[in-house]
């Protein structure tokens, strides 16, 4: 199996989230298009099945979601492959957000920038920060947090705080991985789940307070 650190922007940085239905929509696109039959745009799946009931409609999932953020101008996606070409078919299929986007907020035009980028985790060191690095992406909004992604990451003030602010950041994995059912129905978790033990929450609040940690290639990371 080969895991892939997938992200896209905004065109110029613009946003591609303008409120909570723009979120959910994506969301609602990472459950529906993950699957081998046709992408039906506007199916009747909402939030509340997304987050736990099933639809009567027999599913054959193209790729596994083992993690993933959403942000303002742009998302994280950590996706393997469950059926040969599966990646490349369901970024395709999750490129219909846009035609989403463009018709409710009446503009014409790419909404993301180029070509979405694929980064296969290799590394172990790789594989075992990346799901945290996804998580504390929202951190970007928390004032006094700003600093994560460095070195001095253990000097970050009021670490309860952080946790309260990740508690209620509705936009990714997190809440699943700490035993909290958010969306359920898109994740797999069971390839990252043995290596935090089964506690999620302390294994995060150890690699924020590690500073002689090896550091996760940034630059490969953003673009």
């Amino acid at each position: 199996m080969e895991l892939y650190h997938v992200i896209n922007r905004g065109v110029e940085g613009r946003k591609i989230f303008l409120d909570t239905q723009d979120y959910a929509r994506f969301v609602h696109d990472l459950y529906e298009f993950n699957d081998t039959a046709p992408a039906i745009e506007f199916l009747s799946t909402t939030t509340h099945e997304m987050s736990g009931r099933t639809t009567s409609r027999h599913r054959k999932r193209i790729v596994d979601i083992h993690g993933w953020e959403l942000m303002k101008n742009h998302y994280h996606l950590l996706l393997s492959e469950r059926v040969e070409g599966g990646l490349t078919l369901f970024l395709r299929k999750l490129s219909g957000y846009a035609r989403y986007f463009n018709e409710r907020h009446r503009r014409r035009g790419t909404l993301f920038q180029g070509r979405t980028k694929k980064i296969l985790i290799e590394r172990q060191e790789h594989f075992l920060y990346i799901l945290h690095y996804l998580h504390l992406n929202s951190l970007d909004y928390f004032p006094g947090a700003k600093k994560w992604r460095e070195r001095d990451k253990g000097t970050i003030p009021e670490i309860s705080k952080v946790f309260e602010y990740l508690k209620n950041y509705r936009w990714s994995s997190y809440l699943d991985y700490c035993g909290t059912p958010n969306f359920p129905s898109i994740l797999t978790k069971t390839l990252f789940e043995p290596s935090f033990g089964g506690d999620y929450v302390s294994s995060l609040k150890e690699y924020l307070a590690d500073r002689t940690a090896e550091e996760i290639d940034s630059k490969s990371l953003e673009y």
